[in-house]
């Protein structure tokens, strides 16, 4: 089936994302545990995607979340607000004083160097956001009344809490019932789910909100450990995706749910920890894309290049409808937001299409 899309004089929102926002906390070149300062940021994986369409794609966005009303979560959503997005949906929840009952996620981030890889310490228990339960949210006026073209959340936040995950199945339902695009990124992290019932639970949960999908985002370990589909030809390393593999085990995923109407996910070898090749592939109605192949590509910051690559292919798809130039989107959105520090991109809607058109790195003046 085609991927049907509200026009834009029917919705007040281009894109919506439910998430977590947690302050990234980065010491820079060094190490977290021989720091003396670090640099903050905010970060989280859906949440990434609405900035990144609303600050190098220019389209208006807002994000679903919650903050401990302290001055840790005011931080947060000054960095929000810096970002572009709409924070009318940001829920306030009372602070106890010590952050026994509700407090704002921490994320320490390493970004890696040669042989030494990326290292994320979160620290997120007990949060605001994850504490969003079914009812909180008035999915009937923003979907219903506002209007929005494209909604967008993934599986790090429905694995935060059992609340969260039943909150997102209460979403994407109400925004299918409004035939607002709904895109979700299964983003499989085994150390959240072992909380709240381990990879049993992440296949129950993911396999219930994969029916209101219609774009799915995810490599093979997600679909595998989300959805319960096997791939043969992956090597050892996770990360090297044997494409013909990947592109047989769509085909069964895309049978399973015949409601996808467009699979995607990023191409990433790990040659060192600031050099991959990257590239991406999507699927749209019985066709595979390839994007243009970035061999090589010199990395300062990968985290957060994945959620780029989303905003591009969301993008893509929303303003051309065409798979190819989405994923071609997507890919250069996303090699270019690993070259700056933090989660979230610093490109600009002209530097990614001239890095889709092959241009190179001379010197602009």
């Amino acid at each position: 089936m085609p991927l049907t899309i509200k026009s834009e004089n029917e919705c007040y929102f281009d894109e919506l994302s439910l998430g977590e926002v947690m302050l990234r906390l980065d010491p820079g070149e060094g190490r977290v545990r021989t720091a003396r300062s670090f640099n903050a940021w905010e970060g989280g994986g859906e949440y990434n995607v609405a900035r990144g369409l609303r600050k190098c794609f220019g389209l208006k966005t807002a994000v679903v979340t919650a903050f401990a009303d302290n001055e840790v979560g005011r931080l947060i959503e000054d960095f929000i607000m810096q970002g572009g997005l709409d924070t009318r949906f940001i829920q306030w929840k009372k602070y106890d004083g010590i952050g026994r009952e509700v407090r704002n996620g921490l994320n320490f981030t390493e970004r890696g160097f040669g042989i030494r890889g990326a290292v994320g310490v979160p620290d997120r228990a007990n949060t605001a956001a994850s504490q969003i339960k079914p009812g909180d949210v008035d999915w009937e006026y923003i979907f219903g009344e506002l209007g929005v073209r494209w909604f967008h959340t993934g599986g790090i936040y429905a694995a935060l809490s059992s609340e969260s995950a039943e909150t997102t199945i209460e979403a994407v339902k109400a925004a299918n019932k409004h035939n607002t695009v709904v895109s979700y990124d299964l983003n499989y992290r085994p150390s959240l789910w072992n909380a709240i019932g381990g990879q049993s639970k992440a296949q129950e949960v993911n396999r219930e909100i994969a029916r209101y999908v219609d774009v799915m985002i995810g490599n093979e370990e997600d679909f595998t450990a989300c959805l319960g589909f096997e791939v043969e030809g992956v090597d050892e390393n996770i990360s090297n995706i044997k494409i013909d593999s990947f592109k047989n085990m769509i085909q069964e995923v895309v049978k399973a749910f015949p409601n996808f109407k467009v699979t995607a996910t990023t191409l990433r070898q790990v040659k060192t920890a600031t050099v991959n090749d990257w590239g991406a592939i999507a699927w749209q109605e019985g066709e595979f894309y390839e994007s243009k192949a970035y061999p090589a590509l010199e990395i300062m910051d990968r985290v957060g290049g994945g959620d780029s690559f989303a905003s591009g292919l969301i993008y893509g798809l929303l303003t051309t409808g065409d798979p190819e130039k989405a994923v071609n989107y997507g890919a250069a959105h996303g090699a270019l937001a690993m070259t700056t520090p933090g989660d979230t991109t610093m490109a600009t809607l002209s530097e990614v299409e001239k890095v889709m058109g092959g241009g190179g790195a001379r010197v602009v003046r």
